[in-house]
């Protein structure tokens, strides 16, 4: 076996160029697996991050009926405790259940801003500055201002938003909402904060303010419109959400419903469908590239078919011969994918700092869809050691048909060759 492997390593140098044209082929495709496969990852995990932050939590309880008429942001269907008890006692006892690290109270309410030219439609959530700045990111994307207290009459708004009401940190803004007895209500609040994100929905719809003084104003004392619960990891929710659900049903009457994040969008099941028809996209890049080296190959066996011929009458046995040239093959893939993954993981981890927008392509997107315009390519050794495997094993089977021509040939045919 050793012999084959030297005879195979030595052919590759007796046609350079053609032999460089190869690897080349083949590390431009094994480049291309992990960079897309970066943006791919990336995208899906920026994805589900926000959507758990900003909209679900890993585990969300709502009313029944309010689910039907979340779009509308109702406040007719409150999440206000167990069977007459305060929300703080369902808050601790929800956090009791196992691997629930924290329960995030939201009150999210419709609401308008009047400028001379329009009126503006706007949607406040009412939080717990302290939780929301524990479990979301909204301390990076605060980029002027503060976050808001308890107890003071003040808003944080998104970048757009701000532009839109012609408003700006520092200065006083009048907003107008119907409580939840319906009387329509105007109050002036301080803005103390203003948020810069690709997510639309941040930017250009939502204002924070305390979640006291939204239940003041609003008229709904000890009440949320919903409870985010959050775990450890995404993927524990399947083993929590039982407990949830058994909970609710013994302590709530059937009244609350609890969801996990997947079910509460039908952007997250296509992420998954995304995931899984990118796999079979990146074996057919690298099957592109494999190309050039099955035309290659063909063309080495055309070339030493007299070679071949004389191995065989020497007494290379046929699976020797097929070793052979599985091998140079093989030491292309090889070569060609480990330049390649190296490659593409300098050029995703570049990318993955810096990242790159595409704000542009999503200009008309709906504001309510959780879907960042920025993309932080996803770098992993993981993901690298999949395209540097996936080339060599794709290149190597690439190799058999061409290899399987070579010991088909007759040894004395072969060697009246040209």
């Amino acid at each position: 076996m050793g012999y084959i492997i030297k005879i195979a390593f030595k052919n590759l140098f007796r046609s350079k160029l053609r032999s460089f044209v190869s690897i080349i082929a083949i590390a431009f495709g094994v480049m291309i697996v992990v960079f897309a496969r970066g943006i791919v990852v990336g995208m899906v995990d920026s994805v589900f991050a926000d959507h758990i932050q900003y909209n679900s939590g890993h585990i969300k309880i709502i009313d029944q009926e309010y689910q039907l008429k979340e779009r509308l942001l109702s406040l007719n269907y409150p999440v206000d405790g167990f069977n007459g008890e305060d929300l703080d006692v369902m808050i601790e006892a929800l956090e009791g259940v196992n691997n629930v690290e924290l329960v995030i109270p939201r009150l999210k309410f419709a609401a308008l801003v009047s400028t001379e030219e329009e009126l503006v439609t706007m949607s406040g959530w009412g939080v717990n500055p302290d939780k929301e700045l524990i479990f979301t990111n909204i301390g990076d994307i605060l980029l002027e201002g503060r976050m808001v207290q308890p107890g003071r009459q003040e808003v944080v708004m998104g970048t757009a938003l701000l532009e839109k009401i012609n408003a700006k940190v520092g200065g006083k803004v009048t907003i107008l909402f119907n409580t939840a007895y319906g009387s329509l209500k105007g109050v002036t609040f301080e803005v103390v904060g203003r948020l810069d994100t690709g997510l639309k929905l941040l930017n250009e719809m939502v204002f924070y303010l305390p979640l006291d003084q939204a239940q003041r104003f609003l008229e709904m004392d000890e009440e949320v419109t919903e409870l985010l619960l959050v775990l450890p990891d995404r993927k524990m929710v399947s083993q929590v959400l039982p407990e949830v659900k058994e909970l609710l049903a013994l302590e709530g009457g059937g009244r609350y419903l609890a969801l996990g994040y997947r079910e509460t969008s039908d952007l997250i099941p296509l992420m998954d469908l995304s995931e899984v028809i990118f796999n079979f996209i990146y074996i057919f890049l690298v099957l592109l590239s494999c190309i050039v080296v099955i035309n290659t190959m063909i063309m080495i066996i055309r070339e030493r078919t007299r070679e071949i011929g004389m191995m065989a009458a020497l007494g290379l046995e046929k699976k020797e011969i097929l070793q052979l040239f599985l091998i140079e093959g093989g030491f292309m893939g090889l070569i060609g994918s480990l330049l390649g993954a190296l490659g593409g993981y300098l050029i995703t981890a570049y990318l993955g700092r810096v990242g790159f927008d595409y704000g542009q392509a999503l200009s008309g997107m709906d504001t309510g869809i959780l879907l960042n315009t920025m993309i932080y390519p996803a770098v992993s050794l993981e993901n690298t050691i999949f395209a540097f495997v996936l080339g060599t094993i794709i290149v190597v089977l690439a190799c058999v048909f061409p290899a399987r021509r070579a010991i088909k040939l007759e040894p004395t045919e072969a060697m009246r060759e040209a």
